[in-house]
């Protein structure tokens, strides 16, 4: 495997007699299979099952069909972990190799809707089973809940998603039902390098397990950092200067080493890149190809064991004109307008904790277009559903806040 880079900027060109341009930085990355080489790493998944007295029923019977399925889905030298919880948490099967899939079948079957909610308590016996084989294996968490963590702390789940991450573990969350918190897993998902997911029936339970596995199983490589270096006359916005666009929306936390900036990336895809966008300030330059920036990655590929190897370094130029004519690209734009919708969302959801209805279905209004712009008619359907509702004088049920958390990350399938 290798790391298949690309940078665009959202317009190419600069005019020359502009003390300071503002540009949008599109860096594309994703694993490349080699001709080669057809080896991949083994898989390290663990199983964090909610089995409250809430999951009772259609519930608990839907996620144990769906976690049967993916042990069927396993390989030979793959490993699995499954832990539950309900006000208490148990490692059920510890980290091992799949070569009993029997006995790791008659442990899910044997799962029973009892007790509270500790989800902080089921994260940690998860993480630490799934760094057992961390080892040149693909190594992800699915957490599954239906409540809110009513026996654990929400800030211990944050610190062992941020300390997941330095594990190279990617930690996925999927609520299950209108009950969740969705601040608290999503933002265990973002920590953790993965991906929110919504169940909001038990009979859509079984495909969304078998989507986030065909995720995991199209991994190539580990551990990717973004290394972005920036000329003397370039400088990164002060807020929010980069986020991931694809396969989801995430805001990145950034921290410089040495003279470059790093952002953390996580597990990469063979056939999903992922899309970060930088927002750069540009000062005054000659006219002229000038550099902006240049961007490599650093990488881990398990099925090697191999770590901290570097990519290509691509260098990223500018065209500076006198006089100024824009060379806008399309795929950049796009991306924008999914941060855009994005945050559009989530100001409307401030606006709406803060009672503002009215604020907010204006927001939701503006993020619905936004999506029309990006041709997103899924998410462009839901949010302007909600805006509609409020601007009746209706509540959003809890299901209509997540659905609305969802679209606004990503593009419905």
């Amino acid at each position: 495997m290798k790391v298949g880079l690309q940078s665009l900027l959202n317009d190419a060109n600069v005019d020359a007699a502009q003390t300071s341009s503002q540009r949008q930085l599109s860096v594309s990355i994703a694993a490349l299979q080699e001709a080669t080489s057809s080896r991949t790493a083994a898989l390290n998944l663990c199983l964090i099952l909610d089995h409250s007295g809430s999951m009772s029923g259609r519930a608990l019977d839907t996620v144990k069909q769906a976690a049967l399925r993916l042990v069927d889905r396993l390989s030979p030298g793959d490993r699995i972990t499954l832990v539950a919880f309900d006000h208490k948490a148990k490692v059920l099967v510890p980290n091992q190799v799949i070569d009993n899939p029997a006995s790791v079948k008659l442990q899910i079957n044997q799962l029973k809707a009892a007790g509270g909610t500790a989800i902080d308590e089921g994260l940690r016996l998860g993480i630490e089973e799934l760094a057992k084989g961390k080892k040149d294996t693909v190594s992800q968490a699915f957490l599954l809940t239906d409540g809110e963590n009513e026996h654990g702390d929400n800030d211990r789940c944050l610190k062992l998603a941020k300390l997941a991450t330095d594990y190279n573990l990617t930690l996925n969350t999927l609520g299950f039902s209108d009950g969740w918190n969705q601040d608290v897993l999503e933002k265990i998902a973002d920590a953790g390098g993965g991906t929110l997911s919504f169940i909001q029936y038990p009979e859509q339970a079984v495909a969304e397990f078998d989507r986030l596995f065909s995720r995991m199983q199209s991994v190539g490589l580990t551990n990717a950092h973004l290394l972005l270096t920036l000329a003397p006359q370039v400088r990164l916005a002060e807020m929010k200067p980069i986020a991931q666009v694809a396969p989801d929306t995430i805001e990145l936390p950034v921290q410089q080493e040495g003279g470059h900036y790093l952002v953390r990336l996580g597990d990469l895809m063979v056939d999903e890149p992922r899309v970060v966008l930088a927002n750069l300030y540009i000062g005054q330059l000659p006219a002229g190809t000038q550099p902006i920036a240049q961007v490599m990655v650093r990488y881990d590929d398990p099925a090697f064991s191999k770590e901290g190897l570097l990519s290509e370094k691509i260098a990223v130029t500018a065209n500076v004109l006198i006089p100024y004519q824009p060379a806008v690209n399309g795929d950049v734009q796009q991306h924008i307008l999914a941060l855009a919708k994005y945050r559009q969302t989530q100001i409307a959801e401030t606006k709406l904790q803060q009672g503002d209805r009215t604020g907010a279905a204006t927001m939701l209004q503006t993020a619905a277009k936004t999506a029309l712009q990006m041709g997103d008619q899924g998410a462009a359907t839901v949010l302007q559903a909600n805006a509609t509702k409020l601007q009746a004088g209706e509540e959003l049920s809890e299901g209509d806040r997540k659905k609305t958390r969802i679209v606004s990350k990503t593009t419905l399938q």
